[in-house]
């Protein structure tokens, strides 16, 4: 009997999954593997939000196997021994594994590759799996990735899709080659306390729900603070329950403003993994315009703590703050501004804020939240880096009934707009009865000390 592997990572799920389908198309069964990899752990990735996301995911991964006479194979240790280790067990030529494409990735695949080579077996890479368009499947004529992302955009809508895969009716697993328990969220502690569901079977149930009631309205309602109405599909395309060539084939199929506003977002996200895969020091250096004088822990202490503990004195600031901590996750505007803040209002360093992103969001991807956190900082690929979004203008555009404000700030839930968004300008008895702190900066002062900053040479 031949069998394959087929090693599961950032793309669990059953649907559309090109190397699952290989690997039953190559071999007369298969083992469906996923390593918890110690190393993964020690570069600080296995956050609890991700943690417990992803115990959900296992097990919605292993329910649908079972549904298909199969299971999943769970090991933990690290990835290239336990790998090779089930590939012997099972007695298997081939392992397949769909593409990534930051340095931990390549690296781990190379590493993984000449394990299995000289234990005699192969292993087989598939694109196109968690992103649409692949990393330098186009490219300007003069450089190795797009920096800019319109010129990306416009090369991007000219690429034919890969057709979307169904499911496998059949998945058969050898008896012999036995795994651990499935990981529980449950045991995971520090978890946000209103931390979304995970898992293949929630990803569908909420695309589906999204594209009945939602996407028609996402090009009017997608920055709408207050409606809370963004398609939440984010941390299901970072764990691979859903498939972005899916979402894409399905978005054109719908048609309209709506779908093509969320496609656009789509494409961000396959800009920003091009870039980092031609650039991968952008994960921790600054892609564009270098910049040394940023305040940091030792310098700005205070201040990084106001703004990670939602109480800076701007409410749409900290009612931002607040949610990524409850929920793991935070509203697309309000990271834009959050970040926008710290890095240019408060002149702390972009590294910063993104680590703490990390740590927190259950969506937390290295390509998306560091080149966002760069773009917002005016170090990456915005062409106007100078640009500061001001958190009162935007909370009153943005949030104008003050309703996001309110949820998330429950001092202010008594005061009216547009006082919601402009404490401390409330008389001062009123002003006096507020649990609530006073501005950590003046937004002129922060200005222009950005502006002074930017000026001087490096």
């Amino acid at each position: 009997m031949r069998v394959s592997v087929v090693l599961f990572t950032s793309d669990l799920r059953v649907h559309d999954h090109p190397p699952l389908r290989a690997a039953l198309a190559a071999a007369d069964a298969v083992v469906p593997l996923f390593v918890r990899d110690r190393a993964v752990a020690a570069a600080g990735f296995a956050t609890p939000n991700r943690s417990a996301f992803l115990a959900d995911c296992l097990t919605d991964l292993d329910a649908a196997l079972r549904e298909r006479g199969g299971r999943l194979v769970v090991r933990s240790g690290d990835l290239v021994e336990e790998v090779c280790r089930a590939a012997r067990e099972a007695d298997a030529d081939e392992v397949h594994l769909a593409a990534a494409h930051s340095r931990f990735a390549t690296r781990r695949e190379e590493r993984l590759r000449r394990a299995l080579e000289s234990d005699g077996r192969r292993l087989s890479v598939h694109d196109a799996v968690t992103v649409a368009v692949p990393p330098g499947e186009v490219t300007p004529a003069s450089s190795d990735h797009f920096a800019v992302f319109t010129p990306y955009l416009r090369r991007w809508t000219q690429v034919p899709l890969r057709a979307a895969l169904d499911a496998p009716r059949r998945v058969p697993v050898p008896d012999h080659v036995r795994g651990e328990p499935l990981p529980a969220r449950g045991s995971v502690p520090g978890v946000s306390p209103a931390l979304a569901p995970g898992g293949e079977s929630e990803g569908r149930r909420r695309m589906t729900a999204y594209w009945r009631t939602g996407l028609d309205a996402y090009d009017d309602t997608r920055d709408d603070l207050a409606a809370d109405a963004t398609s939440k599909l984010s941390a299901h395309l970072h764990f691979g329950t859903l498939s972005a060539v899916e979402l894409v084939h399905r978005a054109r199929r719908h048609g309209g403003p709506g779908a093509e506003a969320l496609v656009r977002q789509l494409v961000w996200r396959d800009f920003h993994r091009q870039v980092l895969a031609a650039r991968p020091d952008a994960a921790h250096t600054d892609y564009r315009t270098r910049h040394d004088r940023w305040r940091t822990e030792s310098t700005a202490r205070d201040d990084i703590e106001a703004w990670q503990e939602g109480r800076t004195g701007y409410p749409v600031i900290d009612a931002a703050m607040r949610q990524l901590r409850h929920e793991g996750w935070m509203h697309n505007r309000a990271r834009l501004l959050t970040a926008s803040f710290l890095t240019k209002t408060l002149y702390v360093d972009w590294r910063i804020g993104a680590a703490h992103f990390l740590y927190w969001l259950v969506d937390g991807d290295v390509a998306n939240n560091q080149l966002n956190w760069q773009w917002v900082a005016g170090t990456g690929t915005d062409t106007r880096p100078n640009r500061v979004l001001n958190p009162v203008t935007q909370a009153k555009k943005y949030d104008p009934g003050g309703a996001y404000v309110r949820r998330w700030v429950p001092e202010l839930r008594g005061v009216e707009c547009p006082a919601v968004h402009e404490p401390w300008k409330l008389p001062g008895p009123d002003r006096a009865a507020l649990d609530y702190p006073d501005p950590v900066v003046g937004l002129a002062e922060g200005l222009e000390r950005f502006r002074r900053a930017r000026a001087r040479p490096q």
